[in-house]
């Protein structure tokens, strides 16, 4: 019986290491060429009239490439760069979400922005370009107009940090 079960678990051990569970660690599987070691990433472009939206998402954007991969990453357009990421800010809508029963006023808000970007390589060749990405967040509004805060900044700055984790691993793991 024992020398049955040995017959028959010596090739199933020997197969164990041959399956293997996709673990990496983060940015080591890329769909970018490896000859890209620069990427540079100019301010979004905007179709919207928000403020500073477009800046918040390239901030974020910059950020989450410093943090998560090995790339050289350059604020403006150079020539010098192996690959050039552009975005552009399609839409920026905030809509009233709930209300309050007793006043009558909007209690939150949801903010939707959708957006697009392009990676060029240097000679051209479009390296990933997803042209309709939509992100939404909610958020609450004040009632007592004494301690008033504008909350749809940090949504957007939430939004913007979701976005770019978002892009990133849609461009280098391969999941």
């Amino acid at each position: 019986m024992r020398r049955t079960l040995l017959t028959l678990a010596t090739p199933m051990l020997c197969l164990l290491p041959l399956a293997g569970c996709d673990y990496h660690a983060a940015g080591a599987a890329t769909h970018l060429p490896a000859d890209v070691r620069t990427l540079a990433v100019p301010m979004f472009v905007t179709h919207v009239q928000a403020y500073h939206t477009e800046l918040a998402f390239t901030q974020a954007l910059v950020r989450e490439l410093n943090t998560r991969t090995r790339y050289r990453i350059l604020p403006d357009d150079h020539d010098d760069a192996d690959a050039t990421l552009r975005g552009t800010i399609l839409t920026q809508t905030v809509a009233p979400l709930t209300y309050d029963a007793t006043s009558g006023q909007t209690s939150s808000y949801l903010i939707t922005i959708t957006a697009r970007v392009v990676l060029t390589a240097h000679d051209g060749r479009i390296l990933y370009a997803n042209d309709n990405l939509l992100f939404r967040e909610q958020y609450q509004s004040t009632q007592d107009l004494n301690g008033f805060i504008q909350e749809d900044s940090p949504a957007v700055g939430r939004i913007a940090r979701g976005f770019a984790n978002a892009i990133v691993s849609d461009m280098l793991e391969s999941f």
